[in-house]
């Protein structure tokens, strides 16, 4: 249970040894603090940068650690295991580093791939809008050109990193009249500058420390040279290809919580009495815990699959659905399930398992909600084998 994802290689090993220690020693001593103030993790996310776990994916020659998928989950659930907003740092940035990675100019990648891979340069995805969550094709903010910029106006919410990072993957309608709608969305790498306002950091049940914020773009100017491909019309694909790396990132968060809950669940078992033994003797409680052990290895085979598949190069939309439906599920299972095995004491700030119990609903929302991952299951599954 100390080990979410196991490494694949000695090199792995040694990368996951190191995130390890750095939680260990770095990160759980302050959790309680950071959290319960809503504070952000500053002094945390400079020994991030120093690691390198801003470039965890993007290539060596770019200036990253070029890690697989696969390593790159286990190190999002370890940390995940301890403080699940840190993860959430890494991989909005990550989704908008992939974007350019896959779908950039050369001249992008050259300029804007070492600066995110250094944490000099970090940002996430602003893709939500307050009427547009699912349906991204309903987004109203509008990028207009002028000469070798664009002029946008409109508005973002829930954008995580936009309070303390440098800039985000903006998702914008550059030509509202197309059909199908997707046809007239793009994709900006946008940093801030004069019109692209901060307006409040938004409060939330869970998931603290991080700042997911509200924006409001005023007559922002964003260099044309910063439309991801160069082309416009592109921009939907181009975030949907992100979001799958998305996914595997949300689902190896929720294989951490579920983690942690069981090892914290198991812990307290041996340790609380009643009727003369340990509760781990008592049948209720072993009935719970088995489900909870069995979720997690479940949900750790779901995830190393999905990351595998991403890695060779395959569509993994139902994949890494799965993995996200089914991890981010057994998260809020096991964050319950260890608040009942912990009685009053799982109800108090004193113990971690309130905040696993506050930080899981969000995975059941994150990167695509689980109503909608099940429907991308089905249709792949129909998909796939045609009678």
């Amino acid at each position: 249970m100390t080990r979410t994802m196991d490494a694949g290689n000695e090199t792995d090993g040694a990368i996951l040894d190191a995130i390890d220690r750095f939680l260990r020693v770095e990160v759980r001593p302050h959790v309680k603090r950071l959290e319960q103030a809503d504070e952000y993790p500053t002094a945390i996310v400079e020994g991030m940068k120093a690691m390198g776990l801003f470039g965890c994916i993007i290539p060596v020659e770019y200036g990253g650690l070029g890690l697989s998928t696969a390593t790159y989950a286990a190190v999002v659930a370890r940390i995940a295991s301890v403080w699940m907003s840190l993860s959430g740092i890494i991989n909005s940035h990550l989704i908008m580093a992939a974007a350019v990675l896959r779908s950039g100019t050369a001249e992008q990648k050259r300029e804007l791939l070492p600066r995110f891979a250094s944490g000099e340069l970090r940002g996430g995805i602003g893709l939500t809008e307050p009427d547009a969550g699912t349906d991204l094709q309903a987004i109203r903010t509008r990028a207009v050109r002028d000469g070798d910029y664009y002029v946008v106006n409109g508005n973002k919410t829930w954008i995580t990193n936009s309070g303390q990072g440098g800039c985000i993957a903006l998702l914008v309608k550059t030509d509202h009249a197309a059909e199908p709608r997707h046809k007239g969305m793009s994709l900006f790498i946008a940093e801030k500058g004069p019109g692209f306002i901060v307006s409040r950091k938004l409060k939330k049940l869970g998931y603290r420390g991080i700042d997911t914020c509200e924006l409001r773009f005023d007559d922002y100017r964003v260099p044309a040279s910063r439309l991801v491909g160069g082309v416009e019309g592109r921009g939907l694909q181009q975030v949907l290809s992100g979001l799958e790396l998305g996914r595997i990132n949300v689902a190896a968060r929720g294989l951490g919580v579920a983690t942690a809950a069981l090892t914290d669940a198991v812990a307290y078992a041996q340790q609380r009495k009643t009727f003369g033994k340990p509760i781990c003797e008592h049948q209720a409680i072993q009935l719970k815990l088995g489900e909870m052990g069995t979720r997690v290895e479940a949900a750790k085979l779901l995830v190393q699959s999905a990351a595998r598949a991403y890695d060779r190069g395959e569509r993994c939309d139902m994949e890494a659905g799965m993995a996200k439906y089914f991890a981010t599920e057994a998260a809020m299972e096991n964050a319950l399930e260890c608040m009942r095995i912990h009685g009053a004491y799982g109800y108090s700030p004193e113990f971690d398992v309130e905040r696993y119990f506050r930080d899981a609903p969000l995975l059941l929302i994150g990167e695509g909600t689980n109503e909608m991952q099940r429907i991308i299951i089905a249709r792949q599954l129909v998909q796939r084998n045609p009678v």
